[in-house]
Formats: C-alpha cells, structure tokens, sequence
C-alpha cells in the first residue's frame, strides 16, 4: 500500500524533482566535491605533488597568519568596508517604498529600468567608469565641484575617500536590481488594508509603518541575515581594480590578500591562502548562526 502511495506521488509531483537535480547537482559539483580540498590548509602541499603525499602541518598557515605584521589591518579594512556596506543595507528596501507610491505608472517604470543598468555593467567597466569620475584634472566630480570654486582633488589617491568610494559604487550599482525582491514583496500587500488605513485617517507614512513594513519585514530580515554572513568576505575583483599604491594601506583586504599569495606571486603559497579561506569562512558561519539566532528571538524570524 506505502509502495503504491510513493508510486502516485511521484506521477503528480515528478517533473518538480527532475527540476531539482540541476540545482541539486550544481551545488554537489561546485560546493561540496570542493570540500576536499579544505585538507591543504593543514598540510605542506605542492602544486608538483599528489595531495596525499604532502605532509600535515596542523595549524601552521592558520598562525602565521596571525603572526603577520599585517593581519589586524587586513581584517579591520574587510570589516569597515562590510559594516558601512550594512549600514546601508536598508536603501534598496526605502528605494522600493517610494517606488511604490509613486503616482504615474510610467515615471515608476522607467526609474525602475533605469535604476536596473548599472547592475549589469562588468566589473571591469564599473571601475574604469568610478577611476574617471574621480580623476583630478577631467573627472567628472571634480568638473562639477569646480563649478562652485572647490580645488579638484585626486580622490583614488587619498586613502580617507577609499570606503565611500566603494561602498557609494556598489549603491549605485546594485540599488534597484536589489530593490526588485522588495517591490514583488509589496505588490503581495492586500489593497483592502490600505483602503482601510486610508478610511482611518492614515497618511502615506502611517501606511508606511503599520502595513507596508509589517509585510515585508520577514523578506528584509531573511537578507539581512544572509547578508551578515558575508562580513568577512569580499569580492576582490573590484577592490584589486580601484587599488592602488597609494590606498592600499586601506584597500588591502583578505580576498585580495589571498589573491596576492596564491595566484600574483612567484611562489605561490597555496596551503597559506587557503586556510586564510577557510578561517573566513567558519568566522562567517559563526557570525551568521549567531545572528540568525538574535533576530529569530527578536522578530520572529529566521533562516531556520
């Protein structure tokens, strides 16, 4: 009887789980298959020997990190660049809310598709792009500025300007396509509540608070979580492009630092950039646990 329960499920529900085994095979390829290769960061490998035959060195690499003149500063610049980035988490959620209010469904559409450009634009071009507005005799900050008597300034060269000019970027990179899940999450917000709210007396911000934020908490606290779990991870790419000599005292972050170690050098020291991986990760997931518990017990809402 069980046998032919188990047979008719799998007639209904089938082609859901053949659409499963993409994403299913995609993380066992990329995720976990990988994780086999989290054993170098205790041991002495050589690209030129099996893994197997290179000897174990326990926490070795994971100390002479700690002991490197520069590893506190390395981890503060990850660390600023990743809280001022959370301090302005809550942008796209504030961009979907005025978004949402706006009268003219034509002005909200083409600030919608012109809000989505820069998040396609490469790496490489956004930061060409940032360079140029920032160049001290033809950038187009310092042209605008100068309009109004302000002396240009090269502001890739000073290192006070480095986290701005990161951060602001990816604003304005990211801004709308982030706000998209935030804007689908309001378009499921009944319009009785709202027709009620409006009969009650209450204006747009009152709206604001007692309906729209109450919808769409759970959705903003769920990335807030994930989005905690990254503080010390950074994507290099963009950090190595707008480094220069003259930032790097700032710029330097673990990802970059690991780059430089293991894949920009002469000798490249693979088993030291991986545990310096590693050790960010497992600080990552313990942040991310701790968080999900304190917003959990706080909003009633979690990951898990």
């Amino acid at each position: 009887m069980r046998t032919v329960k188990i047979e008719k499920h799998f007639r209904k529900y089938g082609a859901l789980y053949v659409m499963l085994l993409i994403p299913f095979a995609t993380l066992i390829l990329f995720k976990y298959i990988p994780m086999y290769g989290i054993q170098i960061a205790f041991k002495n490998y050589r690209i030129t020997r099996p893994m197997e035959a290179c000897d174990w060195v326990g926490l070795k690499y994971f100390r002479k990190f700690f002991e490197y003149y520069d590893c506190w500063p390395i981890i503060r610049n990850t660390l600023l660049i990743n809280l001022y980035s959370l301090a302005l988490f809550p942008l796209p959620l504030i961009f979907a809310l005025m978004l949402n209010y706006l009268p003219f469904n034509g002005l909200k559409k083409t600030i919608q598709n012109v809000s989505y450009i820069p998040h396609f634009l490469s790496t490489v071009v956004l930061c060409t792009m940032v360079i140029q507005f920032c160049n001290a005799r033809t950038g187009l900050i310092n042209s605008f500025l100068g309009l109004f008597g302000v002396r240009p300034v090269n502001y890739m060269a000073r290192k006070e300007y480095y986290y701005s000019i990161y951060v602001w970027s990816d604003i304005w990179k990211d801004l709308g396509y982030s706000s998209i899940i935030y804007i689908a999450a309001l378009s499921g917000v009944s319009s009785e509540q709202h027709e009620a709210a409006i009969v009650d007396g209450a204006n747009i911000i009152k709206r604001i608070w007692h309906v729209d934020l109450p919808a769409i908490m759970p959705t903003f606290c769920t990335l807030l979580i994930m989005r905690c779990g990254t503080l010390l991870s950074l994507g290099f790419e963009k950090t190595l492009l707008l480094q220069n000599t003259l930032n790097t005292s700032v710029s330097e972050v673990i990802s970059t630092f690991t780059y430089n170690i293991s894949l920009n050098a002469s000798n490249p020291q693979f088993s030291y950039a991986t545990a310096i991986g590693l050790l960010s990760s497992g600080v990552n997931m313990i942040i991310l646990l701790i968080v999900n518990k304190v917003v959990g017990r706080l909003g009633n809402t979690s990951i898990w």
